[in-house]
């Protein structure tokens, strides 16, 4: 019997799927005025994943991604205003200014990136994982990559690895049909991309990544498996980018009809559906979070106007671990 799901988790989700879309479509107007510059990897259309993400995990599990980090960042709870900072290179951004679009960090939230190099996240995951398996605690890890990073050496090493060791590791391929403008069939002889689990005995599972409550789902048995000791898991997320690979992407691999035909199962429509239809909630309440959304967007936007560039003597620091490494001494 499929789970119901409380108002007020649908709640939740409305609110922040709702703040992370309209996080990225002003970040995409602040690219067009050159506010924002160097590459940018929009998160509309999958916002669902970060959704089911949240209610299946724990504030003590640990994300980490590829450089289509924005979402992820901010579901985690890392703040739109330093989020945004980070995106204009200014001082009070998450990664000091220093990251930018790709390179998203929050320590404290259990946030580690925001990684450029395709796949390179996928190795580093399984090392988090490795670090709570060794300090033996109940934690998990989610590591997320997209459909282009499955055909990275990278992964079968990690997931050989993680397998003999049983890391707490939850792999999430977030497969949204393209890399870049190529599609999988293109690329990859296997096309379902969860099935590059069984070469290593590895659970694996498709999920519709439209829908938060099936993430939820899914997410919740991964986590729970990792949690006693059950080792790994792959779960391969079908989910679809209303806007391009990045900001320079012309979508020339794609027609409109095809991006129409994903906007219909659009997962923000569909758990307001739910919430007027099955909830009775009222027009009143759901203005109020969308003012809430819109005036949060707005702060971040005057927060990283008025904070300030970071200085030069920032240039050389975070770099190293031992502050007087000899290679940064003048």
């Amino acid at each position: 019997m499929a789970q119901k799901f409380s108002k007020e988790t649908y709640l939740y989700w409305y609110e922040l799927m709702l703040l992370l879309r309209r996080f990225e479509e002003k970040t995409g107007q602040l690219y067009g005025m050159q506010k924002i510059r160097g590459f940018c990897h929009l998160y509309i259309g999958q916002e669902a994943i970060a959704a089911g993400c949240m209610t299946a995990t724990n504030p003590d599990d640990k994300f980490i991604t590829a450089y289509r980090d924005h979402a992820l960042a901010i579901a985690k709870g890392v703040t739109a205003k330093s989020c945004m900072a980070e995106l204009y290179g200014k001082a009070t951004g998450c990664s000091k200014g220093k990251g930018g679009s790709m390179h998203f960090f929050g320590l404290k939230e259990n946030f580690f990136g925001g990684h450029g190099l395709v796949g390179a996240q996928i190795g580093t995951g399984a090392g988090l994982a490795f670090a709570e398996k060794y300090n033996d605690t109940t934690n998990a890890v989610l590591c997320f990559f997209g459909d282009g990073a499955a055909r990275q050496g990278m992964l079968h090493e990690t997931f050989n690895m993680a397998m003999l060791w049983k890391l707490p590791v939850v792999f999430i391929c977030e497969n949204n049909n393209y890399a870049m403008g190529t599609s999988v069939a293109r690329t990859s002889n296997v096309l379902d991309i969860y099935k590059l689990a069984d070469a290593y005995d590895m659970p694996g599972d498709v999920v519709d990544g439209m829908s938060p409550e099936d993430v939820h789902n899914a997410v919740l048995r991964a986590v729970n498996r990792a949690r006693e000791k059950g080792g790994p898991t792959l779960l391969e997320i079908k989910t679809y980018r209303y806007k391009g690979h990045s900001m320079s992407d012309p979508q020339k691999y794609r027609d409109k009809e095809e991006v129409e035909e994903y906007k219909q199962r659009d997962p923000i429509d569909h758990v307001l559906k739910v919430l007027k239809d099955q909830y009775n909630v009222e027009d009143a309440l759901i203005e109020e979070i969308n003012e809430r959304v819109k005036a949060e967007v707005e702060e971040s936007v005057k927060f990283a106007e008025e904070s300030p560039w970071p200085n030069e003597d920032e240039l050389l620091k975070d770099v190293y671990v031992q502050e007087d490494y000899p290679f940064i001494m003048d």
